[in-house]
């Protein structure tokens, strides 16, 4: 696999996606860290499968989310990122990490945003009696759930489906979808114009 940029991720629970990028045979840039806000978490412990370094900067040592992010923000300098991509990070990161990696910090969303901003978006999807959802991957900005769209991919709602159906079905699309948009976004291949994002 050819490296072109190293990446920090950040991920607050089981890490699946995270999986998924280790696991991307050409995902042309090197995972060089891992953070968590929870010790616990199982994400550290795939990082630590995959021999990549990782850190925990729990939430509740800090006073405020600009110390937070200040902490989060040191370690991935430390590590030499070029870009972060978070992955299940249940935090919301101030400003200033977007001021350091602006168009440089990739998220992905269990919806089609901007549907379903913030936490439970499956179980949002459901009982709005949606028929279609999906999974966006965005640059982040400082509001919570949005940013430029850089890639969506659907998922149909089944009308028996309860919020772990879908949600599996959700992440089948999701463990595809994070990989090639990191490659690309890797490659240099994404850009934002206008506040709006084209690829080449």
């Amino acid at each position: 696999m050819e490296v072109v940029i190293n990446i920090a991720v950040l991920a607050s629970g089981s890490g699946t996606n995270l999986q998924a990028l280790i696991d991307a045979p050409d995902l042309g840039a090197e995972i060089c860290l891992v953070v968590s806000d929870r010790p616990e978490a199982a994400a550290l412990g795939r990082a630590e499968a995959a021999g990549i370094e990782s850190r925990v900067v729990p939430w509740g040592e800090y006073d405020s989310r600009a110390e937070f992010t200040k902490a989060i923000l040191g370690e991935i300098e430390q590590a030499g990122a070029d870009g972060i991509a978070l992955a299940g990070f249940m935090r919301v990161l101030s400003g200033e990490l977007i001021a350091v990696y602006p168009n440089r910090v990739l998220n992905i969303h269990p919806s089609l945003l901007p549907a379903f901003p913030g936490a439970n978006a499956v179980g949002q999807a459901l009982n709005h009696g949606v028929k279609v959802t999906g999974v966006t991957v965005h640059f982040v900005d400082e509001k919570v759930d949005h940013g430029p769209i850089i890639a969506q991919s659907a998922v149909p709602v089944l009308p028996d489906d309860d919020v772990a159906t879908l949600h599996a079905r959700i992440q089948v699309e999701e463990h595809d979808l994070y990989p090639r948009v990191v490659g690309a976004f890797a490659r240099g291949k994404i850009h934002v114009e206008g506040g709006k994002v084209r690829w080449s």
